[in-house]
């Protein structure tokens, strides 16, 4: 039976994506951490990682052996660590680049002072789940929630959509029109897009409407700040957050175009590893992302 320091090191190379990055968090040399991987390959007569562009990428037996020991190394590291000891480690997150930049990284920032770092990986919600279920994400941030066996989801918090347009556009859609037929009052009127499936604007159109948008997409971003950008500039009409958009309210640079009897809503989600329990690094990130997002949820 392997011995739990050949464990321990898997674990962190699993968690990791990298001999590199195993080593520097568990304070010992690259070659160390090579050489335990070797002698518990050869005990288990299985190759556990293949070379990738960004490090290792775990095998089907990396995979199996992870879900079977990660729970209790995880347990009998927390039951013999020092309960004043600094957590330590890198978590890495995944999520779109507006969210992680506007909202994740000020969140977690303080949390690098306690010595956890961290490795973001931005994209579209898909692919980074995917990469979340093989081992290669601690944490997804992510604003669906396909189904995966290798994945649990919590809620993280609700935002408000808003159709907007700058005031230039907003000038020319008839009023009395887009109280009758607002889907008809809107058609003219360009959409800023965040990808080829007008994911957002789609969502907003079907829920407000009942029928997908007949617009044509002038601008397609796949970057919440750079949709905003391209709407104050009067380059087309979008649905935004509330929380982005309020600031170019304010400034009178956007009007809200229309206004339901009944918002619609995003949720975000946390998506976490279905069977390989986290770290205590990535739990105290949850942690805080959780009580953050009260926060968000009361701007």
């Amino acid at each position: 039976m392997p011995d739990l320091d050949l464990l321990g090191t898997f674990l962190e190379i699993y968690r990791l994506g990298s001999i590199t990055s195993a080593a520097a968090s568990l304070g010992v040399s690259q070659p160390s951490v090579s050489e335990r991987l070797a002698r518990l390959e050869a005990q288990l007569g299985a190759s556990l990682f293949e070379s990738s562009s960004r490090g290792v990428a775990p095998t089907a037996t990396a995979d199996r052996l992870a879900a079977r020991i990660a729970d209790p190394i995880d347990r009998l590291r927390q039951a013999t660590a020092d309960p004043d000891a600094p957590l330590t480690g890198t978590v890495r997150i995944g999520g779109a680049s507006d969210v992680i930049a506007s909202r994740v990284i000020p969140a977690l920032a303080p949390l690098t002072l306690g010595g956890i770092s961290f490795e973001f990986t931005l994209g579209l919600a898909q692919p980074l789940i995917d990469s979340l279920a093989h081992g290669r994400l601690d944490l997804v941030i992510a604003s669906i929630r396909p189904a995966h066996p290798e994945v649990r989801y919590r809620g993280l918090v609700d935002e408000e959509f808003v159709l907007v347009g700058a005031p230039t556009l907003a000038a020319g859609i008839d009023q009395e029109r887009l109280r009758s037929d607002p889907a008809e009052a809107l058609r003219r009127m360009p959409l800023v897009a965040y990808d080829s499936e007008l994911s957002i604007v789609r969502r907003y159109w079907r829920s407000q409407f009942g029928s997908r948008p007949a617009n044509a997409v002038s601008i397609i971003v796949p970057d919440l700040r750079g949709i905003l950008a391209a709407v104050v500039a009067g380059a087309g009409i979008s649905a935004l957050p509330r929380y982005l958009a309020d600031p170019a309210l304010a400034a009178g640079q956007l009007e809200i175009l229309h206004r339901p009897i009944e918002s619609t809503i995003n949720t975000l989600h946390l998506a976490v590893p279905a069977r390989v329990p986290p770290t205590p690094a990535t739990n105290a990130v949850v942690a805080r992302l959780l009580e953050k997002a009260r926060e968000w949820d009361s701007l």
